[in-house]
């Protein structure tokens, strides 16, 4: 499912509305942001550690795909998102490191959608995959002689 420009716009409204909660000149809080995707209600919720609400948007095109869809397109389509507000996202009054957490119906962590650590800023663990064992085969290569 490609996101359609209304899906995009309502989600960036919705980060918009938890930036303002989190202004700039307020004093930092230690928090990550948690968001859960809704399928049967096409809802995307976003809460913080302590799981009060902050923000809660019916997403029209998310209502349509089944559980697994959704929960296979939305941290894509969540990651553009904030990646299309980072200066915004990453001012906020929250102490570094912070992340946005997808999670699942029982609060389980399905994705880390965007991770900020002062100057290391990491946008897709999928890109991390698998890196352990390059480095492990890497170093055994080089120790081999």
């Amino acid at each position: 499912m490609k996101a359609t420009p209304q899906t995009l716009q309502q989600i960036q409204r919705a980060l918009r509305k938890v930036a303002e909660k989190y202004p700039p000149t307020a004093d930092a809080v230690l928090t990550d942001l948690h968001m859960q995707v809704k399928p049967e209600s096409g809802e995307l919720r976003i809460f913080n550690d302590d799981m009060e609400e902050l923000m809660r948007i019916v997403v029209d095109q998310w209502l349509e795909p089944t559980e697994e869809d959704l929960y296979e397109v939305a941290p894509a389509i969540i990651r553009q998102c904030i990646n299309s507000l980072r200066s915004e996202v990453e001012r906020m009054s929250i102490l570094h490191p912070f992340s946005f957490v997808l999670m699942g119906e029982d609060g389980e962590t399905i994705s880390d959608l965007y991770i900020v650590d002062d100057d290391a800023i990491m946008l897709d663990t999928e890109l991390l995959k698998g890196l352990d064992e390059e480095l492990d085969s890497f170093l055994e290569e080089l120790l081999k002689d």
